[in-house]
């Protein structure tokens, strides 16, 4: 899924990244979400599988009224 996303975004910039420059942007975006579940679960406790859906509803909400949508 994260590889299509920077599919479109290639798309949109009309730009063509390599496999491996692919691959970097990958790795770091993994690495990024695995630390932000991980202090989520060191914050909430819990499972790792909690902590992730904390922290989805956590940045749902905070789009939510970004958007004035409540």
């Amino acid at each position: 899924v994260t590889v299509s996303y920077f599919e479109w975004v290639q798309n949109l910039t009309r730009e063509e990244w390599t496999e491996e420059t692919v691959n970097v942007k990958l790795k770091d975006k993994m690495l990024r979400a695995w630390a932000d579940v991980l202090a989520a679960q060191e914050r909430h406790g819990g499972s790792m599988r909690e902590a992730a859906f904390i922290l989805a509803v956590n940045r749902l909400a905070e789009a939510m009224k970004a958007r004035s949508l409540f």
